[in-house]
């Protein structure tokens, strides 16, 4: 499947999570690249600019909601001439789930997914890492930043208190209140923007990987969410990675992880053609 950059066939899409932008891909989408493929990373509505931009003036940003997040994507891999593969990180896994329900992509792969509507299990480390947002209701449709303790701890909660510091310098920037607070209260809507049809057959594979020290999103809540789909017979698979953190997608060994996905999108592609 290493099909050159030229053919559609071999284009893979990205979709970032909450608290940064595409900046987070810079070394999967060369990994990817080398490996033959398109790549594209775009942004959120109201991310498209730099991390230090972002910081200075998070305009835009404030109000997003999930769905203007999943329909901004929809337009973008509806005008590809042939369905990619889609992977998404944290709430850009979530994103993953509500395209590929929507009949898009040929494959999909779900890292660290942020939970959808029917995901139960809400554990004490993932309180704790969305409290500075949730905690206050006012914050419903702003832009709220984590600070470098927070981020460490939700975030790269495997790394050094000095590693940490240079990641959230790299990556960090607010993210839309908005989308957190739809996720967290989904199971309280009847219509949520959250919802997954999970007995869609004719939706493409998915793969969920979950990172073993991961606070915002441990593996049991990866797995509620896997499980959930187990009445389908469209092809829905697990794979948890022992001692990485929510930053799987930047943390020291992010490669092995980068080339599990493809290699499984891969696979499934051959089987979903």
């Amino acid at each position: 499947m290493n099909e050159s950059p030229d053919n559609e066939a071999g284009t893979i899409v990205l979709i970032h999570g909450l608290w940064v932008n595409p900046r987070s891909w810079e070394g999967w989408r060369h990994h990817y690249e080398t490996r033959g493929y398109r790549v594209l990373a775009p942004a959120w509505p109201g991310l498209d600019r730099e991390v230090e931009d972002l910081r200075r003036d998070p305009a835009g940003i404030a109000g997003v909601g999930v769905r203007e997040v999943a329909d901004h994507y929809e337009r973008i891999i509806r005008a590809l001439d042939r369905p990619p593969v889609i992977m998404g990180h944290s709430f850009g896994g979530t994103i993953v789930q509500i395209l590929l329900d929507r009949g898009l992509g040929s494959a999909g792969v779900a890292i660290d997914s942020a939970a959808v509507k029917g995901v139960l299990p809400l554990p004490l480390s993932t309180l704790r890492s969305t409290w500075p947002v949730l905690g206050n209701p006012a914050n419903r449709n702003k832009a709220v930043p984590l600070t470098a303790e927070q981020f460490h701890y939700a975030v790269t909660n495997t790394l050094s208190a000095s590693e940490s510091a240079a990641q959230y310098e790299r990556y960090a920037v607010p993210g839309s209140a908005r989308v957190l607070f739809q996720g967290a209260f989904a199971n309280f809507h009847p219509k949520a923007a959250t919802r997954i049809d999970f007995r869609n057959g004719r939706r493409a594979p998915l793969l969920f990987i979950a990172g073993g020290a991961d606070h915002i999103v441990p593996p049991k809540v990866n797995k509620a969410n896997w499980r959930l789909y187990r009445k389908s017979p469209a092809v829905t698979d697990y794979r948890e990675f022992a001692g990485r953190s929510h930053f799987t997608v930047g943390q020291k060994g992010w490669e092995e992880v980068a080339d599990y996905a493809l290699d499984w999108a891969e696979a499934h592609l051959l089987a979903h053609a």
